[in-house]
């Protein structure tokens, strides 16, 4: 077997010829699906990126006023499709006055609320008594994680304005969180909206008003998000169904987006699949011919000594030499085509976004479907050779 392996390189490359057309072959059939296949997936991973790298693209926000309780907000937690969940007070308690402990200067902002998981927060954690600013606000007041901070909402009917101490754990980055926000636990939203309702807080110097003991919480909304972008319009219309409410969400952005990428593997399927056909017509007709060729030599080896059965080794060597020649040329020339693209395209993508990339399982999955392709096609040929009966074939020469 060693030897028909070494009988059978050698023959390959003193048909240069031979061995040129077929890797000509595959490098014309392998490097446009290459560029196609990376070219999709970094325009495909660049608008997937921006979509990922907006929390707001999972997020679904009911609509209008609306009357949930805790046990609404924890239904929601416990669905498959449901991420982070929480509920919301009523918009018109949201405006609020920010300062730092001590200092003067103070700024208008939007109370959001949020918690631990939530995806806005890139990771950090947010516990009782702690804000994440956004950095619009934090840029304007100077504040950084660690500073002290009141949240200040006054009404006319009160005779005191309340200040709610909060803790800042952390700032967001600007394409986190636009504008002037505080994100903090819902429990802080809450003691404003009972601040408003003319609740007495006495913890926080209001005397005044009716007895909290009394009051039962009733929220205005939740502010949901899905686990990732594919369960976002089933999470959507099952709120919806669930709660008879509208709710708002980038739904059409996300689906458009993932019915692209769906569309563009079908396309390259469909591509590959067409490619492959006339690829395997072009191999098995050239392995063929070559092992027509070279009859006599192969009659030969048998009658030498080596089992007709083993001669099927020959033309399968031979092929998997060129798939890999082909292989090693085709990715050189794509690396080639894909610096050409990017230096072309690279101000229409985002920073740090490459147009034409291929993960290493792809690279490997391709080089072995190749492998496997080419041979499948050579066993045509090697089946000729192995079922040849060398004296007719010598009898045939010498006629």
């Amino acid at each position: 077997m060693k030897l028909l392996a070494s009988l059978a390189l050698k023959d390959l490359l003193r048909e240069r010829m031979q061995l040129l057309c077929n890797v000509a072959v595959l490098a014309g059939v392998l490097v446009p699906l290459l560029v196609l296949l990376g070219v999709k997936n970094g325009v495909y991973d660049a608008l997937i990126g921006r979509l990922l790298s907006d929390p707001a693209a999972l997020q679904i926000d009911t609509s209008g006023n609306q009357s949930f309780r805790a046990e609404d907000a924890e239904e929601v937690r416990g669905w498959p499709e449901a991420g982070f969940v929480t509920l919301k007070t009523r918009s018109l308690f949201d405006f609020v006055n920010v300062r730092e402990v001590g200092g003067r200067g103070k700024r208008d902002a939007i109370l959001v609320p949020s918690g631990t998981g939530d995806p806005t927060l890139d990771g950090r954690t947010l516990g009782p008594g702690e804000a994440i600013l956004s950095a619009g606000l934090a840029e304007q007041l100077s504040l950084a994680a660690g500073a002290e901070i009141q949240v200040i909402t006054q009404a006319s009917d009160r005779p005191r304005q309340l200040a709610l101490p909060l803790t800042v754990v952390a700032v967001l980055p600007p394409e986190r969180l636009a504008g002037r926000a505080v994100l903090t636990d819902i429990a802080v939203l809450d003691l404003v909206e009972a601040f408003y309702d003319a609740y007495a807080l006495p913890e926080y110097g209001i005397a005044q008003g009716r007895d909290m003991a009394e009051r039962v919480a009733d929220f205005e909304g939740m502010r949901v998000f899905a686990r990732d972008l594919t369960l976002l319009a089933p999470l959507q219309t099952r709120i919806e169904q669930r709660f008879n409410i509208r709710t708002e969400a980038r739904t059409a952005e996300v689906a458009g987006v993932l019915n692209l990428g769906r569309n563009l593997d079908l396309a390259l399927v469909l591509t590959a699949s067409v490619a492959s056909i006339g690829l395997a017509a072009a191999l098995v007709f050239g392995f063929w011919s070559e092992v027509a060729r070279k009859r006599r030599v192969l009659a030969t080896l048998a009658l030498m000594g080596l089992p007709a059965a083993s001669l099927w080794v020959f033309p399968v060597i031979q092929a998997l030499a060129c798939g890999l020649i082909g292989l090693a040329v085709s990715f050189g020339l794509f690396l080639g085509a894909a610096r050409v693209a990017e230096a072309l395209f690279a101000g229409g993508m985002p920073e740090g976004q490459r147009l034409v990339t291929l993960s290493l399982v792809e690279v490997g999955i391709i080089c072995a479907g190749v492998l496997v392709f080419v041979t499948a096609t050579a066993l045509f040929a090697a089946r000729a050779a192995a079922r040849a009966d060398p004296a007719s074939v010598l009898r045939e020469g010498a006629a």
